[in-house]
């Protein structure tokens, strides 16, 4: 993931803080039901270099999938942003994993980017008759529109957010900076639009977009995208922050927290959502198990 990615030269120079929590949060928290629940995953199913570490080192590609859902319980599933799967794809995968693992999906680019969320019913109604064969196993379905489609383009992303079916969970993400203003953060029009229908924002931490961590939660539920610098010392003192604003959040009612860890490159994923899980555990009474590491040789912090 490229987003937001700074030379490693200009890390230590970057205000990595998060913002201070906005004071609209406490009054969704208290409607939530507490009893955090985690998922907590990666953006792709494995890497060759994971097996041995990660993985066992006789596990075949064909089999990351499975092997994946033994150390993780989700993954934000990027692939339906280039290719619409089959109903019977999605079928074998959902066949792969166990019955509390989600696949949240991201809407496909034709809907998004080439078609910018208009006049796409026909587009809309293929996406969703072949994520419903995810059945148990599906998540959230994640929406990001073009990074060019600013606030002038609030209609627009109104209407396709209010025309999908309640019971499909969504979370939308932002990249045009028009949505993010210093005074609130987040465009209040939109968010209080997104409270209203009860869909979900979603929050990412990276380097070079320091605005799309604005804090902001619409839904007793959180979705965070972190983006990591290849195990750079900040990434550590980035997800303690991140432990103790979740553990905050908790206390208030949190129900749901989605956290998806990137880096540039993937190689260090499960490494970071290690230390993750660690530090949860250690501050926020979470009993979450821990990703395994076959290697033992290999150079951990932990």
């Amino acid at each position: 993931m490229d987003f937001g990615k700074l030379p490693e030269n200009e890390l230590d120079h970057i205000d990595f803080a998060l913002p201070p929590d906005p004071e609209v949060n406490a009054a969704i928290l208290k409607n939530g039901k507490g009893n955090t629940k985690f998922h907590i995953g990666c953006a792709r199913i494995g890497r060759k270099e994971w097996v041995g570490k990660y993985y066992p080192k006789s596990t075949k590609e064909k089999d990351f999938l499975t092997r994946y859902a033994q150390q993780f319980n989700t993954i934000e599933f990027n692939g339906f942003f280039y290719n619409l799967h089959s109903r019977q794809q999605v079928e074998k995968w959902a066949a792969m994993v166990p019955d509390d693992f989600l696949f949240c999906p991201k809407f496909t680019q034709s809907i998004t980017h080439f078609r910018r969320l208009k006049n796409v019913s026909n587009e809309v109604d293929a996406f969703l008759e072949v994520i419903e064969a995810f059945k148990g196993n599906l998540g959230p379905a994640f929406l990001m529109p073009h990074p060019q489609m600013g606030v002038s383009k609030r209609n627009d992303i109104q209407d396709f957010v209010a025309d999908m079916p309640i019971d499909i969970s969504l979370f939308i993400e932002l990249r045009h900076e028009d949505w993010y203003d210093h005074e609130n953060g987040y465009d209040q029009a939109l968010f209080d639009f997104m409270v209203q229908l009860k869909r979900g924002l979603i929050i990412t931490d990276t380097a070079g977009r320091r605005d799309c961590v604005h804090m902001h939660l619409s839904t007793p539920e959180c979705f965070i995208r972190f983006v990591g610098n290849g195990l750079h010392p900040t990434d550590y003192s980035r997800i303690d922050a991140w432990v103790q604003r979740i553990k905050q959040w908790m206390d208030q009612g949190l129900e749901k927290c989605y956290f998806f860890m990137h880096q540039h490159e993937e190689l260090h994923s499960p490494e970071l959502i290690k230390y993750f899980i660690q530090q949860l555990n250690k501050h926020a009474g979470t009993n979450i198990p821990l990703p395994k590491i076959y290697d033992d040789v290999m150079p951990t912090l932990f």
